[in-house]
């Protein structure tokens, strides 16, 4: 996978695995927030940010201890 750059790239990546319904409300705010939080990042660095998903590491989430939801 090649690092993503652009806001709505990483985005989309990360609400993939939600399925969300699209042009929900609740769809529609999400990627406000993301996209204010992201481009607010990306202004206060002095080198373009790139996210590689591939390198990132996988996490275990005990179910039994939060609960089966």
């Amino acid at each position: 996978m090649e690092p993503l750059t652009r806001t709505e790239s990483i985005i989309d990546f990360c609400l993939a695995p939600l399925v969300l319904e699209g042009g929900s409300e609740a769809e529609r705010e999400v990627r406000r927030r993301l996209t204010h939080v992201l481009r607010t990042y990306q202004a206060k660095t002095a080198t373009p940010v790139a996210v590689d998903f591939s390198s990132m590491p996988s996490q275990v989430i005990n179910e039994a201890a939060h609960g089966y939801e």
